[in-house]
């Protein structure tokens, strides 16, 4: 366990209780920054406090101690493995199991609910309604979710990687917008923490798109679709997943084999294996047109707020608030540079609690950041666009890249004003530093 998850563990003893940081540390003989620290995770209470603490929160010794830091750290991670039709996913599958069973992981697999569902008689055409079909397979895919993620907190293992073959979004490719939006409310839930309850997706480009020559139907009773539906539906598929904030396209470039080692070196270093690195270019455009990319079915919106923390080193720390329409999942992110392009980059989810008590720690010499992020998946390749309530007549577009010398293919209703990607003053860090005013008066064209 993390030392913030033990800290918000005591921080809710406390809660419940009705006591306050100070009434705790006079009962404890420590200062109320020794309380603040344990509930904020810079620091753990020795046993003797521990002991304290127990009768204090009227919980037994043993609790505290199984919640304690001495556990080994869990480390799940839940990522989806999609695609279009005959993309390559079987195989990849396996790739998966033997690369990273070798490296310590636990690999489990949440089998393609559709192909189960559809092999054993239950399928959009024997259904009443596609409709009435694509509301058991969402059903039965968060039921199966559910089980592997309880069963993963269960394994010996410290190391657990679940990969689902196809996650709830996939579904939205199928369907109108509004039906995926009615069944998900139906069931308690919304695209957005849906889409978001994976840590990254992987996106494996159907055959149909590059590479016709190889297309099949043959080796998936599930799939019937033609070579131009099959385009069709890869586009639909990676436009359902455009959003979220950690996803990559595998396209056809290569030959199959290197296509999934490229895949392999994007799962390792989302994992961090051996460092989670991000390759990054910026570049400063034009304001572009809102209506066009909310109009484009490539394209999400997502409100972000950002809030510096302090920090001794050179880590640039940073919790976010992103989401829309007031459904917003937080995250704690730590970035250390490597180079101009390069950096370590690490990332984790937090509870609302979790991200309210590390605001705590906001830096105060530094402004919140406000942006509306347009996500837009465009030729294989995945662009943010971060639009500015201080700014009207310019935007950032940035993109994460495999490689350092990957070719960038910009859209054609972008218009580049030019790279600043070593250019420091549009870092959010560094605009984080001045008020909105000058900020403003700074960055005119």
């Amino acid at each position: 366990m993390e030392n913030i998850d033990f800290g918000n563990y005591l921080y809710q003893l406390r809660k419940e209780n009705n006591l306050t940081q100070r009434f705790v540390a006079y009962q404890l003989n420590v200062s109320d920054k020794a309380v603040s620290k344990w509930e904020m995770g810079k620091s753990k209470p020795d046993l003797e406090k521990l002991k304290l603490l127990s009768v204090l929160y009227n919980v037994s010794l043993d609790e505290l101690l199984e919640k304690d830091l001495t556990k080994k750290e869990l480390k799940i991670n839940k990522i989806v493995l999609t695609g279009g039709p005959c993309a390559g996913k079987t195989t990849a599958l396996t790739w998966i199991n033997n690369y990273f069973s070798k490296r310590g992981y636990s690999v489990l697999f949440v089998p393609e609910t559709a192909t189960e569902l559809i092999s054993n008689g239950v399928a959009p055409w024997t259904c009443e309604t596609n409709y009435d079909y694509q509301t058991f397979q969402i059903r039965l895919q968060k039921t199966k979710e559910q089980i592997f993620d309880e069963a993963a907190k269960k394994l010996k293992n410290n190391k657990i990687l679940i990969v689902c073959d196809r996650g709830i979004l996939d579904n939205k490719a199928y369907m109108k917008d509004v039906e995926f939006k009615k069944i998900l409310k139906d069931i308690g839930t919304n695209e957005i923490k849906e889409r978001d309850s994976y840590d990254a997706i992987f996106h494996l480009v159907s055959a149909a798109k590059g590479k016709e020559d190889v297309y099949t139907l043959s080796n998936n009773s599930a799939r019937t679709e033609t070579i131009e539906e099959a385009r069709i539906l890869d586009d639909k598929i990676i436009s359902s997943w455009t959003g979220h904030p950690h996803f990559r396209i595998i396209d056809n470039s290569t030959e199959f084999e290197e296509k999934l080692e490229r895949l392999l070196k994007e799962i390792s270093s989302f994992l961090g294996e051996p460092e989670p690195f991000e390759i990054e270019r910026k570049f400063l455009i034009y304001y572009p047109n809102i209506k066009e990319l909310e109009s484009m079915p490539n394209c999400t919106k997502v409100d972000i707020t950002q809030t510096y923390l302090k920090s001794k080193d050179d880590t640039e720390r940073r919790v976010r608030a992103r989401g829309i329409d007031n459904d917003y999942l937080y995250y704690l992110t730590e970035k250390r540079r490597i180079s101009n392009i390069k950096r370590i980059e690490t990332e984790r989810k937090l509870t609302q609690d979790e991200y309210l008590k590390l605001l705590m720690e906001a830096d105060n010499k530094l402004h919140t950041i406000h942006k509306t992020r347009y996500c837009l998946s465009e030729n294989n390749q995945y662009f943010e666009i971060d639009i500015y309530p201080e700014w009207n007549n310019q935007a950032i577009m940035e993109i994460e890249l495999n490689s350092e010398d990957e070719n960038i293919k910009i859209p054609k209703f972008i218009n580049i004003i030019k790279e600043v990607t070593d250019d420091k003053n549009y870092k959010n860090y560094e605009m984080a530093k001045e008020m909105p005013k000058e900020l403003i008066r700074k960055r005119k064209i």
